[in-house]
Order: structure tokens, then sequence, then C-alpha cells
């Protein structure tokens, strides 16, 4: 019975079928440290933190994370050559735009004859 019992438990877990990951880490603060205001702490913030921003406090922190090392990156290439490469897109668009046009005239003058 124990087995079947811990089976359930880790296929519940592995299979992300757990409803409220909230309470995972203050549940793990609780059993390891035994502080349980702490780990009502915990709880409250991650659930008011989740209800805000509508992400787990994980994700929003990863989310962050990510943003700034996107602002870093772009702070390191020089001003100039993030202008260039955004005119030679522009161009390179406007190039296929004018070649669309042309093959569609091409056609149009073909299909008179």
């Amino acid at each position: 019975m124990k087995k079947f019992l811990l089976n359930i438990l880790i296929f519940t877990f592995l299979s992300g079928c757990l409803q409220n990951t909230a309470m995972i880490g203050p549940g793990v603060t609780f059993v390891s440290t035994g502080n349980l205001p702490q780990a009502f702490g915990a709880f409250v913030t991650n659930k008011a933190v989740e209800e805000e921003i509508g992400m787990q406090t994980h994700q929003f922190i990863a989310k962050k994370v990510e943003e700034q090392k996107i602002k870093n990156k772009r702070n390191k290439i020089p001003e100039g050559l993030i202008v260039l490469v955004e005119n030679n897109i522009k161009n390179k668009q406007l190039l296929i735009l004018l070649e669309n046009n042309i093959k569609k005239t091409q056609k149009k003058i073909r299909d008179l004859n």
C-alpha cells in the first residue's frame, strides 16, 4: 500500500498534475526548518505575486533576468551598427516588395498578350 501511494505521489509531481505548485517551496521550508511563520509568509507572498502578475515568482524572476541579459547585449553593440543593421533590414524588405511588384506586373503584361 505504501508503494502504491508513493507511486501515485511521484506520478502526480512528475506529470504536472499538481494544482498548486506555489505550496511546494514553502512546504519544503517548513519540513526542513520547522519554521511555520516563514513558510506561511513565503506561501502568501508567492500567491500574491501570482495573482498580481499572472505568473509564479520563479517565472517572473526568470523573465526579468532574460530581459536584462538582452538589454545588456544591446548596450554592448555600438549604436551605429544597430542603425546600419536596421536600415539594411528595411532596404531588404523594400527590395522584396519591389521584386514582387515587378513579377506581378510582368505576369499581367504576359497575360495581356
